[in-house]
């Protein structure tokens, strides 16, 4: 579905947000960052897209249908509310803000607006989500009463010393980055019970001195020596959720780990059957009865790269949604309980004990 679009934040994921939307069949028609070099950079790569460094000039322009916001975590809240008092939908990026009360703010102005929400939990489209998805709807895997999640990192600190690890910009390191992802694809697939206590521990163990740090690449980098590191850079919660359901959550930026040997992935088990995928590899093993014989079934993954399906399913579906007024999937709502589940963990590993969702 062809819609105008703006991009707010023109980083790597700014980019990556606009060449998708692009492959959706959306027109990028304008580019924001504070840095309007930077602006302008991403904007040359589409045909007729102007860059700017306001983002009230983009917002005042009404032949956006909608923006993505793409900009820091501190600053989700206010561009979020900003574009909707503005008359614009939104496909924001996780997290959805920097806390749940954050979260319900800007709940409270699209309530009292015609415009629409989608979060940026782009996890839920890939092909492999997608499929262990149908899975749960044909009733394979019965009742589902635990998920562990797991997302680790050898050394996969982002931008070491610049927003993704000071908390003022960013919120949280690992959990509101990576976490995120895997508490809202777990919610997601087992129909969004109410998580409502968790006990959590969060670490800070290779991100300082900064100087001293060993990678071999690095996303949003280089390190920035003389930057902040004060958010973890490990994050591991039990969470407990109405209905029966127990959720393990596990995430590294950094470890002294073999990724391959544990690959990012989700773990379900059902009274009728079990299932652990790769979210963005190949694996996908489910484990059921069959004619009184105990088999486990490897469903072919769907030709084409993962990664690029995810994010062009992602935009194609905002486009949907603009277009059609149809509220998104990914909603407002879902941003919000996820990011309680994050304020929880939070909370719980500052007090070393467990406590309840708010």
């Amino acid at each position: 579905m062809s819609i105008r679009l703006g991009v707010i934040g023109a980083g790597g994921i700014g980019r990556q947000h606009a060449e998708s939307a692009a492959a959706a069949g959306s027109t990028v028609a304008m580019v924001c960052d504070v840095d309007l070099e930077r602006a302008r950079g991403l904007a040359a790569d589409f045909d007729n897209a102007r860059a700017t460094a306001d983002v009230d000039e983009m917002l005042s322009n009404d032949g956006l249908d909608g923006v993505v916001v793409a900009a820091p975590n501190a600053v989700h809240n206010e561009l979020a509310i900003a574009a909707l008092e503005a008359g614009k939908d939104v496909l924001l990026e996780k997290p959805m803000a920097l806390d749940a009360a954050e979260c319900d703010q800007i709940i409270k102005t699209l309530d009292a607006s015609d415009q629409l929400l989608q979060l940026g939990f782009v996890s839920r489209y890939s092909p492999r989500t997608r499929q262990v998805a149908e899975f749960i709807a044909s009733g394979r895997l019965g009742r589902i009463y635990y998920a562990r999640a797991q997302w680790y990192r050898r050394r996969g600190i982002p931008g070491l010393g610049g927003w993704f690890t000071a908390k003022k910009m960013a919120g949280g390191g690992v959990l509101i980055d990576l976490g995120v992802h895997l508490i809202d694809l777990v919610l997601h697939l087992t129909g969004r019970p109410a998580p409502e206590r968790v006990s959590g521990v969060c670490t800070s163990t290779f991100g300082s001195p900064i100087d001293q740090y060993t990678y071999t690449d690095m996303w949003a980098g280089p390190p920035r020596p003389g930057g902040v590191f004060d958010v973890e850079d490990g994050a591991h919660a039990l969470i407990r959720c109405a209905g029966g359901l127990t959720m393990e959550l596990a995430t590294t930026w950094a470890a002294n780990i073999d990724e391959q040997l544990f690959p990012t992935g989700i773990l379900l088990l059902g009274d009728r059957g079990g299932c652990f995928f790769e979210t963005w590899g190949s694996t996908l093993t489910l484990s059921t009865e069959m004619d009184g014989a105990l088999v486990d079934v490897k469903p072919q993954l769907p030709p084409g790269d993962p990664w690029a399906i995810a994010w062009e399913a992602e935009h194609a579906a905002f486009g949907v949604s603009v277009a059609s007024r149809t509220p998104p999937a990914a909603s407002a709502a879902d941003g919000r309980q996820v990011q309680s589940v994050l304020d929880a963990i939070y909370r719980s590993s500052a007090a070393g004990r467990e406590v309840e969702v708010e």
